[in-house]
């Protein structure tokens, strides 16, 4: 999926939601229950890239052609190193319906859990605010 991993690289979460489909379940690395829908998890995205300091992709598993992909990133949070994999699985329009997302060490993805838990009412407000 080169182009939803351009469009996060940029930093253009507007090109990186419209690959998403309306009904895509985001699973969490640290949240027991997926978020369900465009608007919860274009929102989540941008909360991300606001706590993940110099995100980029290392690179990309799966066949290009093909609807499941890999992509291996790294960033920092919280001043911890984290590494981690998007899980995406394409419908047959091409646009993401599943992401699940994996991180590492634990006590990076402990930073990542606590800086998310601090956006998340800002992540509720911007939901509802595209769902209207």
């Amino acid at each position: 999926m080169r182009s939803f991993r351009e469009a996060v690289e940029a930093g253009d979460i507007d090109a990186a939601t419209d690959l998403l489909a309306d009904d895509v379940v985001f699973t969490s690395p640290v949240a027991f229950r997926p978020y369900e829908g465009k608007p919860l998890t274009a929102a989540i995205l941008r909360a991300v890239l606001r706590v993940l300091a110099g995100f980029r992709y290392e690179r990309q598993i799966g066949d290009p052609d093909g609807r499941d992909q890999a992509l291996v990133f790294t960033a920092t949070v919280d001043g911890k190193q984290i590494q981690g994999c998007d899980f995406l699985h394409l419908d047959e329009d091409g646009r993401i319906d599943q992401f699940t997302v994996m991180v590492r060490p634990l006590s990076a993805a402990q930073a990542l859990s606590a800086a998310m838990a601090a956006q998340f009412d800002r992540i509720q407000q911007e939901a509802a605010a595209e769902q209207r």
